[in-house]
């Protein structure tokens, strides 16, 4: 009897999902409000705006798909999705391939003949960016390439190549590079750390194994390791391509989408149309296109990942 009265009185406590009990229900609702306040409905509303002709002021005239069709003829809409793509290439593709050599090294070498500290210290300084807040990494990065006094500029003076001197971040030509550049520094701690914490559970013996039939690095890294941190690869590329696309802080502290456009991204190009020229329901309109974007990609990506983890199992 006292055994059946605690069997009852644990499943009368238990707060676990799917449990009868619905007493875990009132501590959802503050997480529920605030996404309700501070995403759902500004969303909704900015799907509402894209419809219609505001300026931030006065009234709200609904336009039908006025803004829609303008998007579409926009070239600078287009460019700026052009130039997502390079800086997907410089917060995703890049870090992510240098990430997977770096971690390896890192596990494979480093940790092996110089002990884990070392590995751990080397892992903590790529990661260095990554814990600096984004305005402060662009106002160090601004300052190295200043063209009157910036560190690259004084370098190339130093070892007598002066001539190559350059304004970086206010060439046409050399910005977006320069932009890129910034974006990998940033980036590159992020895939290291993830793809390090996957190879922990990545079994020595394989490794050794490997060793035994004469591998070499590079095979030992295309048939054990790659394969073994499939899981923590597809997160990085999904959560990093994800940030790409919503890059914002890097290009309005360091070069204002400039010059003309050969930085401007969607959400700065957003921004503009929302607080400078004043056309909030262009704005709008901006930024759900790429909500529609980055919504797309999720569950596209989603779906491979899952079809790619199920055919690992």
């Amino acid at each position: 009897m006292s055994g059946n009265s605690k069997h009852v009185r644990r499943e009368s406590t238990s707060r676990l999902p799917g449990n009868k009990s619905s007493r875990f229900v009132p501590y959802l609702i503050p997480g529920i409000l605030g996404l309700t306040i501070i995403v759902i409905i500004p969303f909704i509303w900015n799907i509402y705006l894209s419809f219609t002709r505001w300026r931030g002021v006065g009234p709200v005239r609904f336009i039908g798909l006025q803004n829609w069709q303008r998007l579409f003829r926009d070239s600078t809409f287009w460019i700026s999705f052009l130039n997502s793509f390079w800086i997907i290439v410089a917060i995703v593709v890049i870090p992510t391939i240098l990430g997977l050599f770096i971690s390896s090294l890192l596990t494979d070498v480093i940790q092996k003949k110089f002990g884990g500290r070392t590995a751990s210290l080397l892992r903590a300084l790529f990661y260095l960016p990554q814990l600096l807040p984004v305005a402060v990494a662009a106002i160090i990065m601004g300052w190295i390439f200043r063209p009157e006094d910036g560190a690259v500029n004084a370098l190339l003076e130093q070892i007598g190549l002066g001539s190559l001197t350059h304004n970086w971040l206010g060439s046409p030509n050399s910005a977006l590079p320069v932009l890129m550049f910034i974006l990998v520094w940033i980036q590159l701690g992020y895939p290291i750390v993830i793809f390090m914490s996957g190879l922990q559970r990545v079994d020595p013996e394989l490794y050794e194994a490997a060793s035994l039939d004469g591998a070499n690095w590079w095979q030992k890294f295309r048939v054990v390791t790659l394969p073994s941190i499939i899981p923590e690869l597809l997160v990085v590329i999904l959560t990093a391509t994800i940030g790409a696309l919503k890059t914002f802080a890097p290009v309005y502290l360091l070069t204002k989408g400039g010059p003309g456009t050969a930085t401007t991204v969607p959400s700065y190009y957003s921004y503009n149309q929302f607080f400078q020229v004043q056309q909030v329901s262009y704005g709008a309109a901006i930024s759900t296109a790429l909500t529609i974007v980055i919504i797309v990609f999720s569950v596209v990506f989603t779906i491979v990942q899952k079809r790619v983890e199920k055919n690992l199992v």
